[in-house]
């Protein structure tokens, strides 16, 4: 067995090892949770700021993390190069910058739209850096134990299994100990989670990686543009949903008293997935098993856009079958990613720059989710707490029926340029 294998199935295989690598999922997990989905409702509904200024604001702020992303996955290869102790250092020193600057975007010092505004697109740029550093250092990491397909899969599914237990953790304590214990709780599972890095599976390092291949490299893989194209795809339908499930709940479903219970059904039933999803890759491969998360995502998005007021146990049913295609969305396509880099040859010497640029898709959609969303349901008529007929139908389209038709897009993105030809090469 190869050095790359040994690793991978040392950290997917035995539960202490690889829970040492997951565990800092966790708390980057319960960190986005609040940026990309409460953060927006917190500063329109607690503190009036318009949603067309607030859209801009996070549109430019994502924007600019996401083009960060590829500058620090260039920057993670060249500290693996040295050492897995440089990249943990880098991780440590990046964490201590995310913990503070979370804490400050909930609670700012200053008061007035415009005041605010601005504290907003600081404190995010902090954050989101602090933020990139840690998360690109991380999946760079496990990429670089390499391994097979089912081993790849199991790596991912420790990091993502324990981020959806994070999730969890972020959709219930706002509601039950409100903002200020939550944000210090993110610091200590922050802190731990770098503390138990120290004690994963490490990858070697490469000296001779330290300059060899350009900041662009991913960009002129075949493979990995069509992957990232089926990526961007799938992931602005998934941005979109999750940019407005606080609006579609309070509005739409008129229930905010159910939140925690529909947050923590979607995020549940998403982490006790992933163990099946990674057994379903064995027999049906990861790119078939990715398709089928997507198929069952557009039927139970085209179902919840039939819903309306009071109706809590259809929508709960929503968030438990949407939930479990999330495991698909969150496990998979990381291992398809790290099966490109090994099949280009560039495993060991460019995992940071190819999630860079991965992590500066992610970052797009949601820039996109939120920076046109927001201003188009605005334009639209619709403003938080508006319940009129036009108003929440512009909502229900942006929820549930748009993301169908991207995932539409995706799955067939997806059986074209991937599952069918590599049928035909089989």
């Amino acid at each position: 067995m190869a050095r790359g294998s040994r690793r991978a199935a040392a950290a997917s295989g035995g539960p202490i090892a690889g829970a040492s690598y997951g565990a800092l999922g966790l708390p980057l997990a319960f960190v986005a949770l609040p940026l990309y989905v409460v953060l927006p409702n917190h500063y329109a509904s607690e503190f009036g700021v318009p949603l067309a200024w607030l859209g801009a604001v996070l549109l430019g702020a994502r924007l600019f993390d996401a083009l960060a992303d590829p500058l620090i996955g260039r920057w993670a290869d060249r500290l693996f190069a040295r050492s897995s102790v440089s990249a943990w250092l880098a991780a440590a020193a990046a964490a201590v910058v995310l913990a503070i600057g979370f804490r400050a975007l909930f609670f700012p010092m200053v008061q007035g739209s415009a005041a605010l505004l601005a504290w907003c697109a600081a404190l995010l740029a902090v954050t989101y850096i602090g933020y990139s550093v840690v998360s690109v250092i991380h999946q760079a990491w496990g990429a670089r134990l390499g391994g097979d397909e089912t081993q790849r899969a199991r790596v991912v599914a420790w990091r993502e299994g324990l981020a959806l237990v994070g999730v969890l953790l972020a959709s219930v304590l706002p509601s039950v100990a409100g903002l200020g214990a939550s944000t210090l709780a993110f610091a200590m599972l922050l802190l731990l989670g770098v503390a138990w890095l120290w004690r994963a599976p490490r990858p070697d390092a490469d000296r001779t990686a330290m300059a060899a291949l350009p900041m662009t490299l991913p960009l002129a893989t075949p493979a990995f543009r069509r992957l990232l194209a089926i990526y961007l795809v799938n992931g602005i339908a998934s941005a979109i949903p999750a940019t407005l499930v606080l609006f579609f709940i309070r509005d739409r479903l008129q229930a905010p008293a159910w939140e925690p219970l529909f947050l923590a059904s979607y995020f549940a039933a998403g982490a006790l997935s992933i163990p099946l999803w990674v057994r379903a890759v064995r027999r049906f491969g990861l790119a078939r098993c990715w398709s089928a998360g997507m198929v069952l995502a557009i039927a139970v998005f085209a179902w919840a856009a039939l819903l309306g007021r009071g109706d809590i146990a259809a929508y709960t049913a929503v968030c438990i079958a949407s939930g479990f295609a999330l495991g698909a969305d969150l496990t998979l396509p990381g291992a398809l990613l790290a099966g490109v880099i090994q099949r280009a040859g560039h495993a060991g010497r460019s995992e940071g720059t190819y999630f860079g640029w991965w992590n500066f898709a992610t970052k797009l959609n949601l820039a996109l989710a939120a920076g046109l969303a927001l201003p188009a349901l605005q334009w639209f008529g619709y403003a938080p707490g508006g319940r009129g007929e036009e108003a929440l139908s512009a909502l229900t389209f942006a929820y549930c029926v748009l993301p169908c038709m991207l995932k539409l897009g995706a799955v067939a993105l997806l059986y074209f340029t991937w599952i069918r030809p590599a049928g035909r090469l089989s």
